[in-house]
């Protein structure tokens, strides 16, 4: 992920809007973290830290780049027991690019996502 010093500019009628690759990294993780079946992400943050406040360590771990004015995201997540891994990781795909694409009005290339452990309940 970029350290919040990258931006993505679209020139429009009333002038530019730039939205940093960290606030569309942030935007990422959340929708991932969101997920049923999603214990956290790869980085071991879950849901009970993504507030504001915790937003460097909601997107360590999230790679995002921007190729001719389209999105790419990787991201590691860790899946619940019991939950077909699969399919968490495909609902992870969609949300992540659903939200992407909703809330920053760019076109989405790809979500890569990698399963990189399983969480037991305590």
């Amino acid at each position: 992920m970029a350290d919040g010093k990258e931006y993505i500019s679209h020139e429009g009628e009333l002038g530019s809007v730039s939205i940093s690759e960290e606030v569309l990294a942030v935007i990422a993780a959340a929708a991932a973290v969101d997920v049923e079946g999603v214990s956290c992400l790869g980085n071991g943050v879950g849901r009970e830290l993504s507030d504001p406040a915790n937003r460097k360590a909601l997107t360590r771990g999230v790679r995002l780049w921007v190729e001719d004015e389209r999105v790419s995201v990787d991201l590691p997540i860790l899946v619940r027991y019991g939950y077909v891994v699969t399919d968490v990781a495909k609902a992870v795909q969609d949300a992540v690019f659903s939200a992407v694409e909703n809330t920053s009005g760019l076109e989405v290339a790809q979500v890569n996502v990698t399963v990189v452990g399983v969480t037991f309940q305590k």
